[in-house]
């Protein structure tokens, strides 16, 4: 067990990514950048935690900004509700008088779960919390062969107990750093560089060549289609938006008008369609045209396919009341989705 913490560690200072957040014991820039890579790749995420700690330097400074610029600042990561509980989180901590100190404390951060709450009490505090990720499952599953299915509640509580027998409680940080980096760049999911790996003499999937088939997963995600048609409305200078609500995709982002269907519709059916006419006022004919079609737009549980429209009106007319009427000029202060900035850009930048 020494051996296999010495051996990652010693690895780790050779091979570990420089990142900022690494060079730093302030709980809450470990946060922000845990909360950050939940589902984001540390290429995409770097820029993303730059921009915003430079903006939200402390959880006071977070706490007090509103919720539409922290979202701003959130746009392009996904996973919305990444960024309203870190909204939620940091006005209870400024209420609480600063960042918590204990693992309890952090734990019952809005947003955070066991992982976050191990990383940051360890990074920050030296505190002897071992980190179980998807990097960590796929190292120990292979060096240990370990089957059991990982999203089984028989495998999560094997991992995390093989997790903490293992953890280097001398040196939590830096184990806990080693292990997820190992995971990322030596023992990947796909290719593993075994030759090299400084653990190819005691893992067990190596020995056994089953490295690709661990970790084992016994659910596979059920992903749904949708089908949503955007209309962007040209009215002059102005132009339509509204906020998402409810308990969806990209809540509290902002889109404009849009007619969601059962399947993909034909321009015709659009224009003939009661939630289309009911957008206008009587007797409006206006000028459309399809923008784009057949957007395909990926999220972890669902495709979307989406059809870009524009519609064009004249300044006085009295067309989408139900929505909120802005200048295309102050498009840019509302945060939303990657599909409607893709929709956006093609709109505002014809020549893109």
């Amino acid at each position: 067990m020494e051996n296999f913490s010495r051996k990652l560690i010693d690895w780790y200072r050779e091979n570990g990514r420089d990142l900022p957040w690494r060079r730093t014991k302030d709980p809450y820039l470990i946060w922000i950048s845990e909360i950050i890579l939940q589902q984001t790749r540390v290429a995409q995420g770097y820029d993303y935690y730059q921009r915003f700690v430079t903006r939200f330097p402390d959880v006071y400074a977070l706490a007090a900004a509103d919720e539409d610029e922290v979202m701003r600042y959130w746009q392009g990561l996904g996973y919305y509700s990444r960024a309203r509980n870190l909204h939620a989180a940091a006005r209870s901590m400024a209420e609480a008088g600063g960042f918590p100190v204990t693992y309890a404390g952090v734990r019952a951060l809005k947003g955070v779960g066991e992982y976050t709450a191990a990383a940051i009490c360890s990074f920050a505090y030296d505190m002897p919390y071992a980190v179980v990720d998807g990097n960590v499952y796929r190292v120990l599953s292979r060096w240990l062969g370990i089957d059991t299915p990982i999203d089984s509640a028989e495998g999560k509580k094997l991992f995390v107990r093989v997790a903490d027998e293992l953890l280097d409680r001398d040196r939590p940080d830096l184990y806990n750093q080693a292990i997820m980096d190992f995971g990322a760049l030596q023992c990947t999911p796909v290719a593993p560089d075994c030759l090299f790996c400084p653990l190819n003499d005691s893992c067990v999937a190596r020995l056994k060549g089953i490295a690709g088939s661990l970790p084992v997963k016994q659910h596979k995600t059920k992903v749904t289609d949708r089908y949503f048609n955007y209309i962007y409305v040209r009215m002059g200078a102005y132009t339509f938006i509204h906020k998402r609500s409810g308990n969806d995709i990209w809540k509290n982002l902002y889109e404009p008008p849009l007619i969601e269907t059962d399947r993909e519709w034909t321009e015709e059916e659009l224009y003939a369609s009661p939630q289309f006419r009911g957008m206008l006022a009587g007797g409006e004919e206006p000028i459309v045209r399809l923008v784009r079609k057949g957007v395909k737009h990926v999220l972890s549980h669902r495709v979307i396919y989406a059809n870009f429209y524009e519609v064009i009106l004249p300044e006085n007319s009295a067309s989408f009341a139900k929505y909120q009427r802005i200048s295309v000029e102050d498009l840019h202060k509302f945060a939303v989705s990657r599909l409607v900035n893709q929709f956006f850009s093609l709109i505002l930048e014809p020549n893109n």
